[in-house]
């Protein structure tokens, strides 16, 4: 099989290169979504709060896997599900998340819970550390939850 060239880049700045592949709301979505609510199915990223199309979805998983940011795999119990799963590239995101967090709860209204944002802000290397060591045990942890879900 031919491997796909990347597109050339725009620029060499590194705020350039981040966000033609981030680039969007959708893809930093679905990253808070694998990431801090241990989401792992088309089905349960479709059911987030924002109300992502099927086309849009499937289009960013496609181009964050491309990316390297997320992997695919088929679920154990259920051949037919793709189970998707951030890669160590796209835990490494954990930090820019955490601070978009932060950043909204201060400037906007924001639907996540106020304890939550404490202990984001009092105790962000612990929290950072908290995602990453779920991330490599599984992720199955839920550190914020979907409001419609809870």
């Amino acid at each position: 099989m031919p491997v796909k060239k990347k597109p050339p880049r725009r620029s060499s700045c590194p705020i350039n290169a981040s966000l033609e592949i981030l680039g969007d709301r959708w893809s930093l979505l679905i990253i808070r979504d694998l990431m801090l609510r241990s989401y792992q199915t088309y089905k349960e990223l479709l059911s987030s709060d924002e109300g992502i199309a099927t086309n849009i979805l499937a289009e960013r998983l496609k181009r964050l896997d491309a990316a390297g940011i997320i992997s695919t795999s088929r679920d154990a119990g259920d051949r037919r599900k793709v189970v998707y799963r951030l890669t160590a590239k796209g835990i490494d995101l954990a930090p820019i998340v955490v601070e978009l967090i932060l950043w909204g709860a201060q400037h906007e209204p924001a639907g996540v819970p106020p304890a939550a944002i404490r202990r984001m802000r009092a105790g962000r290397k612990q929290f950072l550390s908290e995602i990453r060591r779920n991330w490599e045990e599984g992720g199955t942890a839920v550190f914020i939850a979907n409001p419609r879900k809870a």
